[in-house]
């Protein structure tokens, strides 16, 4: 961060980094509209909810399945980017922590990660199970889930 840079503020990108940009290849569609309703994790109580995927990657979904286990890569891009320190959550008898020690959707770089099954494939749509994620959210990135990682 240079001394003219404003607070809060990422410091410029250089390098190979300049010019760096994160796409949405899809979107939730979740019964979850409001922020308040959500649950804090998906095991949690989060509700079923369907990825529609953009048919420009169309090919990438090619070999993902029912019973799939995977890891969605979220954009909360109705995160407050400003935030640095929450109290766990929400909880105002907890000290404020910084966000990197947290799951706050609050913080410089809002990904999420939301670990999900897949209950059916449509075409360009996956039916997943305990997803926290609004209605809307972008999903920026789908990884599989790994057996035999340590998870801890």
């Amino acid at each position: 961060m240079t001394p003219n840079e404003p607070a809060g503020e990422p410091a410029a990108a250089s390098g190979a980094a300049a010019g760096f940009a994160v796409y949405p290849i899809a979107r939730v569609e979740s019964s979850l509209r409001d922020r308040s309703d959500a649950p804090r994790q998906g095991d949690e109580g989060a509700p079923e909810a369907w990825i529609v995927f953009d048919a420009s990657v169309r090919d990438a979904l090619a070999d993902v399945k029912a019973g799939d286990e995977v890891i969605l890569i979220t954009w909360f891009d109705r995160a407050d980017r400003a935030v640095q320190k929450v109290h766990p959550r929400s909880d105002t008898t907890r000290p404020p922590t910084g966000v990197f020690s947290t799951r706050s959707p609050d913080r410089p770089n809002p990904l999420g990660l939301h670990r999900v099954t897949v209950l059916a494939v449509d075409d360009l749509r996956l039916h997943v199970n305990n997803l926290e994620a609004l209605n809307g959210t972008p999903i920026v990135d789908v990884k599989p889930v790994l057996g035999g990682i340590d998870e801890r």
